[in-house]
């Protein structure tokens, strides 16, 4: 029997495909090429925009006609945050496609119930029951798809109910995994070979331990750093409320550390952030984001952006616009806001923002980042940094690509056997989304994350 995973969504998503994937394997089960040759296809599901449900539905009618095309009868199950969001209503949507459907915390029985529809299926099966305080972390099943890094879950779950956000109802309360668990998994990872761990969280830096009252989020870091095998670690993401002095020393003290803080802002408008319920004024991310600054000249930094929130003037809007030239990103995931079943904002705010402005605004917005962010990438040129190679190119296969810790891309000719390797490589152009280079001998490497906007002054 062979399966075929499919996801979409967050880093989270992917670590859950990984999670299904070990356990089908270990069930005797092994991976399909394409979804042409499954006897079992699963699509992993994100709630968080719109766009992502619709894409499922698309992706559901494509199954059903390659089932027409090949005569196969593959068994085939949803599982994610659309399938905990959605339920049985899934099946009115796409009648006599899904045999199963599988809530966020019910991975751990993906196999059992896979092979209960594949002897019978009389019935869909559906089974997104929300047993929140059991483990969902079984150790030692994982099967990474990425050679070079390795997520690890610490959190799952969310309590701070922000009013656009629907994973509190996807993925429950706010859980911490025990720090010895965590720390197992990370060496687990090491021996394996992979030289990065990115920590994952819906709010990473909310993190204490459950089994070691002393460790907070700063103090995980501190205990992963210590892990022989591990060059690299990330994180998140963190929120801009729970990011303490404490957490930006552990950036700049810790060597392996990435010098790249992902910073969800949502919004330049402090009315805005008000009703989105973030408890962050504009003023108090921006002293923040020159608190960063001022300690880790060399930081890079990201963000998420919604335009068109409910009740968001053109003058809320300028504030997003003034607040994304002053912090200068080197990236940003930016979106318009749509409604998000069971929220607050679903519930009591009216979705006024029509979507041609809601066009208009993010058309505007994602042009004046491609404008920094190649701004920022020109004045990479002629640097030498430290790039870790986590794969070669689709296009090219004389050309790699990775990584520096401040988390820019860089393409550069290259062997592929030094994926997994830290390299020096020199920028020789920039582009609006990464840069491209040439292999540098080991002198004069400049320091983590040296592209940076180092020289920046955060002023309002």
């Amino acid at each position: 029997m062979k399966y075929f995973i499919e996801t979409y969504g967050c880093q989270m998503n992917v670590h859950d495909s990984e999670r299904m994937a070990g356990l089908l394997e270990q069930s005797g089960y092994d991976p399909a090429d394409s979804d042409r040759d499954a006897d079992v296809v699963i699509v992993n599901t994100c709630s968080v925009r719109e766009r992502a449900e619709e894409k499922l539905y698309t992706r559901l009618g494509e199954i059903r006609e390659m089932a027409r095309e090949t005569g196969r009868d593959p068994v085939v199950a949803v599982t994610g945050c659309v399938a905990q969001q959605e339920g049985e209503k899934l099946l009115a949507r796409s009648p006599g496609i899904i045999d199963l459907i599988v809530g966020t915390q019910r991975v751990k029985m993906l196999p059992t119930l896979v092979q209960q529809q594949a002897e019978s299926r009389a019935f869909p099966a559906i089974d997104i029951t929300t047993p929140y305080d059991e483990p969902s972390f079984p150790l030692g099943i994982t099967r990474r798809a990425d050679p070079v890094k390795a997520y690890v879950t610490i959190i799952e779950g969310c309590n701070d109910f922000c009013a656009f956000c629907v994973v509190p109802y996807t993925r429950g309360h706010e859980r911490m995994r025990p720090k010895a668990e965590i720390l197992q998994e990370v060496r687990e990872a090491a021996a394996t070979g992979r030289r990065e761990v990115q920590l994952l969280g819906q709010i990473v830096n909310h993190y204490h331990a459950p089994d070691d009252s002393a460790c907070d989020f700063p103090g995980l870091l501190e205990a992963v750093h210590e892990i022989p095998g591990i060059d690299r670690i990330r994180f998140a993401s963190p929120h801009p409320r729970h990011t303490s002095d404490r957490l930006i020393a552990a950036v700049r003290d810790l060597p392996k550390v990435c010098k790249h803080l992902h910073l969800p802002v949502q919004s330049g408008s402090t009315r805005v952030l008000g009703m989105m319920r973030r408890r962050y004024t504009r003023e108090h991310y921006l002293d923040t984001v020159q608190k960063i600054r001022e300690a880790i000249p060399n930081v890079q930094l990201s963000t998420d952006m919604i335009v068109g929130f409910p009740g968001e003037t053109d003058a809320d809007f300028e504030q997003t616009l003034s607040l994304t030239e002053a912090v200068r990103y080197h990236s940003m995931f930016s979106f318009k806001y749509s409604e998000r079943p069971n929220t607050l904002a679903s519930r009591r705010m009216p979705d006024d923002v029509g979507e041609d402005e809601k066009t208009l605004r993010i058309v505007a917005l994602q042009q004046m980042q491609r404008r920094i962010q190649w701004d920022l990438h020109e004045l990479a040129v002629g640097r030498t940094v430290e790039v870790l190679v986590d794969h070669t190119s689709r296009r090219r296969a004389w050309e790699l690509s990775g990584r520096t810790s401040g988390n820019t891309v860089v393409n550069f000719p290259g062997d592929p056997a030094m994926v997994g390797r830290l390299v020096p490589v020199t920028i020789r152009r920039a582009g609006p989304n990464s840069v491209w280079g040439e292999l540098a001998d080991g002198a004069g490497v400049a320091p983590a994350g040296e592209i940076s906007a180092a020289a920046i002054a955060v002023q309002d």
